[in-house]
């Protein structure tokens, strides 16, 4: 699904809720004048539009002429956000604090600095209160401005109380800082390549890390540093494929909220976050009781109020509800069960279009297309494999582009659609190798897929057979074995050899590994 420019207007007012509109409405019937309605006849057709067209704007708010669109847009999109702003001040501690900052900067201007300060000193407590690292940081900053133009008899120490403050804070925020920037580096690596591939990528991985970890005391560390420091070991051990130490590093991240429970609040996104991380880990290690608990725990989060005032946590918490959803029907063999999930699914990337990256639409196309070939369903598996080769922007995920490719061969396959194939297959080996990924996986179930068609019926099981144990040899491979993680092309030979639903092969499987 390649991403189309959207107006980032139209695009704010199809994010906000109908009591966030009706707040606005109030909000701009008391600041305008009947002459100055303009912006709100713009946003009633904006609203009620699916696709932004200007003539269409322009044919249905007759009032407003093309030369007053741009400036009647500015002005919309910026009581929009005022609007907002003023309904989120309850809700978002950041925005509550910064208001008070602002306040205590017009009395500042209006030289009422004892006053200014006041306020100052009550908004640091919050912002302390709430590790609030960059609003103390600018907090101290301003009071030392006030400081040194409002002179009175405490003065040295007030200066000595300052100083150490913005000491503490700095030193805090320059921990937060690295450890932050190794975190999103390490996550930035693995959007771009997924899994290691290789020696080479292990030894970059490995190095890169290591190098770049300074050595701490976790006891010394506050909130955010541990945060960041966590966040950075379960992207890296989620990287080299280590999901144990994944699950170890996860479960601190969310155990280090839980225990600071004031936080899940105030920063609910990272705790979310958090939860994903531990049902990812949990999922490739095949810990299904574990799993389970984490996603009822996950699921409770549904009834907390800040989900009703906060579009970005709806729509992560929902996101990641839906895909270890999936992940649970994979775990338990349910492919049939797991389908009726789908319609919610596409209704949910549908509401949220605006908002949702390509890399998660990716992510979900590729889980559903895999639901739909356990099921069978390999015409609607297809249909979404489609949907991943789609997107030209091969630089994200291109793990799940290569196995998306690799799967819709198999499905090709199942339908009996041998004159595509040969083709397909000469393109799909094309696109692997372009792409640097051609492992040798790949390229035997690439060469397995090209001989199959010329295989007589009565050698077909014989070749099964032979390719299964063949492919066995790199299930536990520490390089070869992702292809495993993405596709589980041992089942769906079991099941052309045993003349079997998939799904029932993985069931059977499943409940073996119980006993």
């Amino acid at each position: 699904m390649p991403k189309q420019q959207i107006d980032p207007l139209f695009q704010l007012i199809k994010s906000i809720s109908k009591s966030e509109k009706r707040n606005f409405k109030l909000y701009a019937n008391r600041i305008s004048s009947e002459k100055e309605t303009k912006f709100l006849q713009l946003f009633d057709v904006l609203d009620k539009m699916d696709e932004y067209h200007e003539a269409i704007i322009l044919k249905k708010a007759k009032d407003i002429k093309q030369s007053q669109l741009p400036n009647l847009k500015a002005h919309l999109y910026k009581q929009l956000l005022t609007s907002l702003r003023l309904t989120q001040i309850n809700h978002d501690i950041s925005i509550s604090i910064r208001e008070q900052i602002d306040h205590a900067k017009v009395l500042y201007n209006k030289g009422l600095y004892q006053q200014s300060l006041r306020i100052l000193d009550k908004t640091k407590a919050l912002a302390w209160k709430n590790k609030k690292n960059i609003l103390i940081f600018e907090i101290v900053q301003f009071e030392k401005l006030i400081e040194s133009q409002y002179v009175t008899k405490s003065i040295e120490n007030r200066a000595e109380e300052i100083t150490k403050e913005a000491t503490e804070i700095s030193k805090i925020m320059d921990g937060v800082v690295f450890f932050s920037n190794m975190s999103i580096r390490l996550y930035g690596l693995y959007l771009k390549v997924g899994y290691v591939r290789n020696e080479k990528d292990l030894l970059m991985v490995k190095e890169f890390f290591n190098t770049n970890l300074y050595p701490y005391d976790i006891q010394t560390l506050s909130f955010f540093e541990k945060l960041y420091l966590f966040q950075s070991y379960v992207w890296y051990y989620l990287i080299v494929q280590d999901f144990l130490m994944c699950y170890k590093y996860a479960q601190k991240w969310v155990d280090l909220f839980q225990t600071n429970p004031e936080m899940i609040h105030i920063h609910t996104d990272l705790y979310l976050k958090g939860l994903n991380n531990v049902l990812v880990a949990l999922f490739y290690t095949n810990h299904v009781t574990k799993f389970k608990t984490n996603l009822h725990l996950l699921r409770k989060l549904e009834n907390e109020e800040q989900f009703n005032h906060n579009s970005n946590l709806n729509i992560l918490l929902h996101m990641f509800l839906y895909m270890h959803r999936i992940n649970r029907h994979f775990m338990d063999g349910t492919f049939n069960k797991g389908i009726h999930l789908i319609p919610k699914i596409e209704s949910f990337l549908e509401e949220n279009k605006f908002g949702m990256d390509n890399h998660r639409a990716l992510v979900f196309y590729y889980k559903i297309a895999c639901l739909y070939f356990g099921n069978g369903q390999y015409k609607e598996a297809i249909k979404y494999l489609n949907r991943i080769s789609d997107v030209r922007d091969t630089t994200l995920r291109g793990d799940i582009h290569c196995f998306g490719r690799i799967l819709n061969l198999i499905s090709h396959y199942e339908l009996e659609n041998t004159e595509l194939l040969e083709y397909q297959i000469r393109s799909t080996y094309r696109f692997l190798a372009k792409m640097e990924d051609l492992q040798e996986v790949q390229k035997y179930i690439l060469r397995f897929l090209r001989k199959l068609s010329s295989i007589s019926p009565d050698q077909l099981k014989d070749e099964l057979k032979k390719s299964r144990v063949d492919l066995q040899k790199w299930v536990n491979d520490p390089f070869e074995k992702r292809a495993f993680l993405y596709l589980d092309i041992i089942s769906w030979l079991d099941s052309k050899i045993e003349n079997r639903p998939v799904q029932e092969v993985i069931m059977e499987k499943i409940e073996k590994s119980k006993r």
